[in-house]
């Protein structure tokens, strides 16, 4: 997987390598993106993104666990008990 960060904004595009269409990703879902450290779980992230984001609608939980799902099924992260295999 390749990453590449713009400077001036945040906003980050990710390249799987067998794949032929980055993954751009700004606002919320870069700041998701700069939280998946392999240390924090799901939770922590969740965490993290609460005290950056106000969330009204109370579906922050919701909406990064979908979102995760969808970098996961990009391969561009995997869960922690499937990186151990």
């Amino acid at each position: 997987m390749a990453e590449a960060r713009a400077e001036s904004v945040d906003r980050v595009a990710l390249l799987h390598l067998d794949s032929t269409q980055p993954v751009v990703l700004s606002g919320p879902a870069a700041a998701i993106w700069d939280l998946i450290d392999g240390c924090r779980d799901q939770a922590d992230v969740i965490a993290g993104l609460e005290a950056a984001f106000e969330d009204t609608a109370g579906q922050l939980a919701q909406q990064v666990g979908g979102f995760l799902a969808s970098l996961a099924a990009q391969q561009l992260i995997e869960a922690a008990d499937e990186a151990a295999k």
